[in-house]
């Protein structure tokens, strides 16, 4: 069975329980980063060609900007053939409620039919939200699997609860 990790992330300014911090590695990445140690996959990251903003507030502001506009940003191409997998972990922060556009720009843009996806998303207290109603209703032909969910803060110290995730 072959396996993608598909994932969006950002670093830089953060929302964080001691509040706003620049992190070097956004926290949906180090769940990737978590996931690609456990298992044999591939991994790619939904890059903006345009990124939002490193400073929080701004970012913020861009993405719900892109939310409410029902934007799909321009993302850097995926360089695999989504029809080799037959497992998707697909990673992304909470963004107003649901994924991050850049995400929906992946989803709509590839044949997911019959594959199974397994959602991963990190969030600092607002869980899933929307997500898994928004990703049903993106990907109807697709085995959308039980998601894991972590808070950004509590990232660092997941794996243990990643892999009871893999596992599962």
């Amino acid at each position: 069975m072959k396996k993608l990790v598909a994932y969006y992330s950002r670093a830089g300014q953060n929302h964080t329980p001691n509040g706003l911090q620049v992190l070097e590695k956004g926290n949906t990445e180090v769940v990737a980063e978590m996931i690609a140690k456990h298992i044999d996959c591939d991994v790619f990251k939904i890059d903006l060609i345009t990124p939002y903003s490193d400073d929080y507030k701004e970012c913020v502001g861009q993405a719900i900007a892109d939310w409410k506009g029902g934007v799909r940003p321009a993302i850097h191409e995926f360089k695999f053939d989504i029809k080799d997998y037959d497992v998707v972990y697909l990673g992304y922060p909470n963004y107003c409620g649901t994924m991050p556009m850049p995400v929906w720009t992946f989803l709509e843009s590839q044949d997911l039919e019959g594959m199974h996806i397994r959602p991963f998303c990190t969030h600092e207290g607002s869980g899933l939200a929307n997500s898994i109603e928004d990703l049903n209703k993106l990907c109807p032909n697709s085995i959308i699997e039980e998601p894991f969910d972590v808070k950004g803060s509590e990232t660092n110290n997941a794996e243990n609860k990643v892999v009871e995730w893999l596992n599962k």
